[in-house]
């Protein structure tokens, strides 16, 4: 690789009949050729595993290139967050284990209690959620958290029966698997739930005629701006002009253009105006106002690039 790599993560695991296993990630920022580009990521997964069975030791490699995570405009990674609830901690670390070679942040509950109280207190992409458990069962906390959360949940349970599958989704479960079940099943389904829930969402929204970038968010219908769920106050004339900018996301925009378009033919200031209303409009947005591009002797564009 021409671009230097960053080591990402390497987990060292201990369980029976396994020596060790090495998780490793790389990720590098390669274009066509091998030169170093502005796409996102590549990311190399290696999992090496060291086993032993009959006084034999095996080595196993296995290496995936794919997509690297998300990434903001800043190169902050943004991993799916997953909450996985189970009272057996070796279900958690098999769920764990398969869940971050898939590139997910974890975290742990140890019952239905204490699933609640992280739930309200921090956001998941998604629930792994066990029925049977000690303090308040699985179907329980379902219940509780569709509350005040949307978040998708899979229910896992050694009841299979058809009963308890309707049960699950009554409560408002997304998905239900019964034990013993295959990680790597379980992890097919985890990526389809999110696919489909973000794919909601983004219909949800549509309809609503609501824009999200990151934290940022535009509310057409209700003329609201909101970044991380605090609303900006704008003059009508900053909300005219930065509703027309989104609306025409990465199109060059003249100033005549727009001077056009939000104040009218009529018209009769010049392009200083429209100028003032762009430097008040990256105050009012913060960090965001990377997003309004400056077009020498062109105009502006707003790009989420």
């Amino acid at each position: 690789m021409n671009a230097p790599t960053e080591l990402h993560k390497q987990k060292t695991i201990l369980c029976s009949g396994i020596i060790c296993v090495f998780n490793i990630i790389l990720f590098s920022r390669i274009g066509y050729g091998g030169s170093p580009c502005d796409t996102s990521p590549t990311k190399l997964k290696i999992n090496i595993i060291l086993s032993h069975s009959d006084d034999r030791v095996t080595v196993g490699i296995h290496c995936v290139l794919t997509d690297a995570y998300n990434f903001n405009k800043r190169g902050v990674q943004k991993m799916s967050r997953i909450l996985v609830v189970d009272d057996e901690a070796r279900i958690r670390q098999i769920i764990r284990k398969y869940a971050e070679f898939e590139g997910f942040e974890v975290e742990e509950a140890v019952d239905g209690m204490q699933a609640i109280e992280i739930c309200r207190k921090e956001d998941f992409d998604l629930i792994i959620m066990d029925v049977m458990m000690p303090e308040l069962d699985g179907f329980s906390a379902c219940r509780e958290i569709r509350k005040f959360k949307k978040t998708p949940i899979i229910m896992l349970s050694a009841r299979g029966e058809e009963y308890d599958k309707i049960h699950g989704f009554e409560l408002g479960s997304d998905d239900y698997v019964v034990k013993p079940f295959s990680p790597k099943e379980l992890m097919m389904r985890v990526n389809a739930v999110i696919k489909r829930s973000q794919g909601a969402q983004n219909e949800e929204n549509a309809k609503k005629d609501v824009f999200t970038y990151e934290g940022l968010s535009v509310d057409f219908s209700a003329r609201i701006v909101t970044i991380d769920g605090k609303r900006i106050e704008m003059t009508p004339k900053e909300y005219e002009l930065f509703f027309y900018m989104v609306k025409n996301k990465g199109l060059a925009l003249t100033r005549e253009k727009l001077i056009s378009e939000v104040w009218g033919y009529d018209f009769f200031g010049d392009e200083r105006t429209l100028d003032t209303h762009i430097k008040l409009l990256r105050k009012s947005l913060g960090e965001y106002s990377r997003c309004i591009v400056t077009l020498r002797g062109v105009g502006y564009r707003f790009e989420t690039i």
